[in-house]
């Protein structure tokens, strides 16, 4: 598993996508310090960068382009095969695969978010955003990763769950929020530091219940997707 962890992280730090995760981390952090050095009350811009552009926008896209990016590539191109040829447990590759997506999607969002939560509220705050940002990371990756082993077009569908279920669906129709996982990390970040600046529609129980089973029940459901691959690369 650590071999498959490590081609992994190496074949996607390596390619040019990697960059595609820079402008958004350097974008929040930027206008977060833009309204500091201005002495702008973070009642003002907290909610908009923190929750608009970082919770709603920054961490899924961020997850996204890692989660399809692991093993979705692979699919496509075939090299699956190679994968699947090899005396490793499907279980195996897919943790190996989700745990790179997790933990490249946690400090690519978790890090950014820390400073601006500094920046906004201070440490207690900075720190809540992250560890809410590190269990989002965990829920989106195994979500998405699942998809690029359902669909040829994993990030227009992620893209779909995104923009259309957390960002539209969810601020007018009640009953998607249980199954929005913006809504878990802002749940479990308020409940951490209690703040305005985040508008929590879910109750920390449903956070934390629906937060484990977006993340293992996607896991076991790629792993038994994985399962089903033939030597030809397609589903059997």
């Amino acid at each position: 598993m650590s071999t498959v962890a490590y081609i992994t992280a190496r074949g996607l730090l390596g390619r040019r996508r990697v960059l595609i995760l820079l402008p958004l981390p350097l974008l929040l952090v930027g206008l977060a310090l833009i309204c500091r050095a201005y002495d702008v009350d973070p009642s003002q811009w907290g909610q908009p960068v923190v929750v608009g552009l970082g919770l709603a926008v920054m961490l899924p896209v961020i997850a996204l382009i890692i989660g399809t990016g692991v093993l979705g590539s692979e699919v496509d191109d075939g090299t699956i095969v190679h994968i699947l040829t090899k005396p490793l447990p499907r279980r195996d590759i897919i943790l190996a695969k989700l745990l790179v997506a997790a933990g490249v999607s946690t400090v690519a969002s978790a890090v950014p978010l820390f400073v601006v939560g500094l920046l906004a509220d201070g440490v207690q705050f900075g720190l809540a955003l992250a560890t809410a940002a590190a269990a989002g990371a965990v829920a989106y990756s195994a979500l998405f990763l699942l998809l690029s082993l359902l669909t040829r077009r994993p990030v227009l569908l992620g893209l779909v769950y995104i923009l259309v279920w957390e960002g539209l669906l969810g601020r007018f129709v009640s009953g998607t929020r249980v199954l929005s996982i913006q809504q878990y990390i802002i749940t479990i970040a308020d409940k951490m530091a209690p703040t305005d600046m985040l508008p929590g529609k879910v109750s920390l129980t449903v956070a934390i219940v629906m937060s484990l089973i977006f993340a293992i029940g996607g896991t076991l459901y790629a792993i038994n997707r994985l399962a089903s691959f033939s030597m030809a690369g397609e589903t059997s």
